[in-house]
């Protein structure tokens, strides 16, 4: 598949908008929790973050989305926008349904760059999926709550998968527009933005330190997984993003970088496990 060609839009875009699918957060199967279930949602200290985020998602990738002149990158990205607003949704149900402890924070402005904001946050996107992915695979082992509540989190793992290899893919198809067709050229504007991605999660934890946690950080899932540790969360990150990455066309990009430095630092701490 030739990036940046007509047959790699309509691929990566057909098969982003053909794999969409239609429910109702409050329609999902939510399980009946038992109290000491509930205590430890309750416990977990960034829901009113992650309900702030994905509401801001929904924003930005709904705006970027009228700018967007061709019609089958703006159906496509309206769809995303729609999908990350129903993920907002979902977890104020859930916060409702559950009793949780969050409340609805008033949004930013939105900037007005707002193609440069789409970009930030797509590649923002890829970091916390790979580590989300991690998480998710450890908690969902480990009992942490039942397995129908991860069944019901499985619906947004899904979505969110689908949310990355579309962004990669529209990105890399922006650049070859811009002349930018050969890869390397593509990994340095990729690399650029992801150096942004994480200096926005640095600057993420440390605020989470200074308040008590309540801001979202893959990286606190100590603070509800017994025997949480680095190595193990690579271990799984690395798993679990090859097995949700496996189920695209073999033709779509995948997010390389992150997938590529895991594997660099787990062999590294295998090779060396007291460092």
């Amino acid at each position: 598949m030739k990036v940046g060609s007509q047959g790699h839009k309509e691929l990566f875009c057909r098969d982003f908008i053909e794999s969409h699918q239609r429910f109702e957060p409050n329609a999902l199967p939510w399980p009946n929790l038992e109290e000491k279930d509930i205590g430890r949602l309750r416990a977990v200290p960034f829901w009113q973050e992650v309900f702030h985020t994905e509401r801001r998602a929904g924003a930005i990738v709904g705006a970027f989305a009228q700018t967007v002149h061709d019609p089958l990158l703006r159906e496509a990205i309206d769809l995303q926008g729609l999908e990350e607003a129903r993920h907002a949704h979902l977890i104020r149900f859930m916060i409702d349904h559950y009793g949780l402890d969050a409340t609805e924070q008033p949004l930013e402005r939105l900037p007005d760059d707002i193609e440069t904001a789409f970009i930030d946050f797509g590649y923002g996107e890829c970091l916390d999926a790979f580590l989300g992915f991690g998480v998710f695979k450890i908690a969902r082992e480990s009992g942490f709550l039942p397995d129908a509540m991860f069944s019901v989190f499985d619906v947004l793992m899904l979505e969110e998968t689908r949310h990355i290899v579309f962004f990669v893919n529209w990105m890399a198809y922006r650049e070859a527009l811009h002349g930018r067709r050969f890869a390397p050229l593509r990994a340095m504007t990729s690399a650029w933005y992801y150096g942004r991605a994480v200096k926005r999660l640095v600057g993420t934890i440390r605020a989470g330190a200074e308040n008590d946690g309540r801001e979202f950080s893959a990286t606190q899932a100590n603070i509800f997984l017994e025997g949480f540790s680095i190595k193990k969360l690579l271990a799984n990150c690395l798993a679990e993003n090859a097995r949700r990455m496996s189920q695209f066309d073999p033709r779509l990009l995948r997010p390389l970088l992150f997938p590529a430095l895991g594997r660099i630092v787990f062999s590294g701490m295998s090779l060396w496990p007291g460092r």
